[in-house]
């Protein structure tokens, strides 16, 4: 089995606990408007390498990553679902912290049952999954990312029901995610999760538009200026209100 990888970073300090290797695979269907990696959207290209031949990287500087592990991000990993649960399993096998940084978008919950099994299997050997929820509201989210999110928010309930720990990052867009109203309601889907282990707010940054320009692919948010990172803590706290507010109902 060999996955189509885009790049391998061997310090990461922002994708999961601790230090990690981490393996930006190749290939995603959503489209966000402030996707900072757009050379990772087309599916067929990338470099081919086997699950082994990570884990053999991985061991070679082991000691880096005692507190850490491998996280697999992108891209989107879940389309290539095969290469990432045989890459978790082995990951297992020698006790390595596994970590999948997702959107969520390959997971129908009325889907291929086949992939569903599959599904399974990779929460069995995953121990940690960062999902990124863009917008929750359906409509927005179509306009911000050109993909439904009713998936994506089915799938936060599914790891829920699985046991494996959540971590939540949500990227704060000035006059597109960051409205009160709809990141209370944000705060109280989330609160519903027995799963939820930590929330990511993130600012909003422009750092990928040149990624654009060198391949000829229309910036979407050219005229809109990066997030005020003073701004965070108080839209993070319309996040934690909805989450008190839902976590208080089912305490009832």
């Amino acid at each position: 089995m060999k996955g189509r990888i885009h790049s391998l970073e061997s310090f990461g300090t922002v994708d999961g606990p601790g230090i990690r290797y981490v393996v930006f695979v190749q290939g995603c269907p959503m489209r966000c408007a402030y996707c900072h990696n757009p050379d990772t959207w087309e599916m067929n290209a990338g470099t081919e390498m086997e699950p082994s031949e990570i884990i053999e990287n991985y061991e070679r500087n082991k000691p880096f990553y005692k507190d850490g592990g491998i996280t697999v991000t992108g891209g989107e990993p879940l389309m290539q679902i095969d290469f990432l649960l045989e890459l978790f399993t082995l990951a297992h096998e020698k006790g390595i912290h596994t970590c999948l940084d997702t959107s969520g978008i390959a997971y129908k919950p009325n889907g291929n049952p086949e992939w569903l099994a599959k599904m399974d299997k990779l929460c069995a050997v995953t121990d940690l999954v960062m999902l990124d929820i863009k917008h929750i509201d359906p409509e927005k989210h179509m306009e911000l990312v050109k993909q439904p999110n009713d998936g994506i928010l089915a799938f936060a309930e599914y790891l829920d029901k699985m046991h494996v720990d959540l971590w939540i990052r949500h990227v704060v867009v000035p006059g597109i995610t960051d409205d009160p109203v709809y990141l209370k309601k944000l705060g109280y889907f989330i609160g519903g999760l027995s799963n939820l282990k930590a929330l990511d707010v993130l600012p909003y940054h422009t750092m990928g538009k040149v990624k654009y320009e060198k391949l000829g692919i229309e910036y979407r948010l050219k005229d809109v200026p990066e997030m005020d990172k003073n701004r965070v803590p108080e839209l993070k706290g319309y996040i934690l209100d909805g989450i008190r507010e839902r976590r208080a109902e089912l305490n009832k």
